[in-house]
């Protein structure tokens, strides 16, 4: 298992650097929590720490005594520059240590995968005597992504879909350089098109009634050998044999068979994508908006499903069967 300790610049009430409406602290977590997300999705026999999930004041030493108590394997600190110039650089402890050659070998690959992906003006790798890299016991990298006070970079920087290429930059080189081994692929729930029709013809299906869910087709059509409860309201992709239809959360998962002579006035809804604008967004696991589940992050995108109005509030149903607001301050329609 590989333990990867993960630090988002500043927080709390430091906010780093600042300019051209952004700050440095929103950044840092934005795409420390993109390059977590992707690591655990994405990889077998990884574990991440992060420093802070939230816009906290967490000291330096906190951060680095939190590494060293956790016996990490390997420390990313994410940060982004401001005073002067443009791109990308990258920072290891400038003194002599055991693990200099191993650690530098190791920057070398993030840095240079990092600038492959988002394109930055490469600024070099560099040294430097910065607490996150010295206090860490483990080998360490601190990162330096862009100038927020350069309006070029600042653009690039305001935009989500430039902060995932700047995370795959990094979980790219995270895992050449720590040899993480890839989860096997698996068939995921394919995205439905604005018709209504999913890719391999598959479609979604919305039941409109809580149904029993059968064994095979042939029960489904015999009404024999229940399986399972086929929740009400919920989207799902499902397959056609035999006149019954095979519901299920994953193409190419095996689900409940159902009747669809039992499923009156079904319909296939009309999807679209959205986007979180807000650094952080409640989701929640029902048409309620007591029932929160967790949370999304900025640049998170989902397909849309249906729209609701709960307690004279709009609200949206995701294809994955969680709730988000439609409240267009928090997130917009892409």
């Amino acid at each position: 298992m590989v333990k990867i300790f993960i630090d988002p610049g500043h927080g709390g009430t430091d906010t780093g650097a600042t300019g051209n409406g952004l700050r440095e602290k929103d950044l840092t977590l934005s795409i420390s929590r993109r390059i977590e997300t992707i690591l655990l999705s994405e990889y077998d026999g990884v574990q991440v720490k992060i420093s802070r999930k939230g816009d906290q004041t967490v000291s330096l030493s906190e951060r680095t005594n939190a590494a060293n108590a956790w016996k990490a394997d390997f420390l990313l600190s994410i940060h982004i520059n401001a005073s002067g110039g443009t791109g990308f650089e990258s920072y290891i402890y400038i003194g002599n240590y055991p693990s200099r050659a191993a650690t530098n070998q190791k920057r070398n690959v993030i840095h240079d995968e990092v600038v492959k992906a988002t394109g930055f003006i490469d600024r070099g790798k560099k040294e430097a005597d910065f607490h996150m890299v010295r206090e860490s016991s483990m080998q360490g990298v601190l990162t330096e992504n862009g100038f927020i006070d350069n309006a070029h970079d600042a653009i690039l920087l305001s935009q989500p879909s430039f902060l995932d290429k700047i995370a795959r930059g990094h979980t790219n080189g995270l895992a050449k350089a720590l040899t993480l081994k890839k989860k096997q692929s698996k068939q995921s729930a394919p995205e439905a098109s604005l018709s209504g029709k999913t890719k391999d013809d598959d479609e979604m299906y919305k039941v409109n009634k809580t149904l029993d869910g059968f064994l095979t087709a042939a029960d489904a059509k015999a009404g024999k050998n229940k399986k399972s409860k086929v929740k009400k309201g919920a989207y799902y992709v499902f397959n056609r044999s035999q006149g019954m239809i095979n519901v299920t959360k994953e193409k190419g998962m095996p689900g409940s068979w159902i009747n669809p002579q039992n499923n009156t006035s079904a319909k296939t809804p009309s999807t679209f994508l959205i986007r979180v604008k807000a650094t952080e967004l409640w989701y929640y696991n029902n048409s309620d908006w007591n029932a929160r589940e967790g949370t999304a992050k900025k640049g998170d995108v989902f397909t849309v499903v249906d729209t609701l109005t709960v307690n004279g509030s709009k609200m949206y149903e995701l294809k994955s069967g969680a709730y988000i607001t439609a409240n267009p301050k928090y997130v917009e329609i892409v």
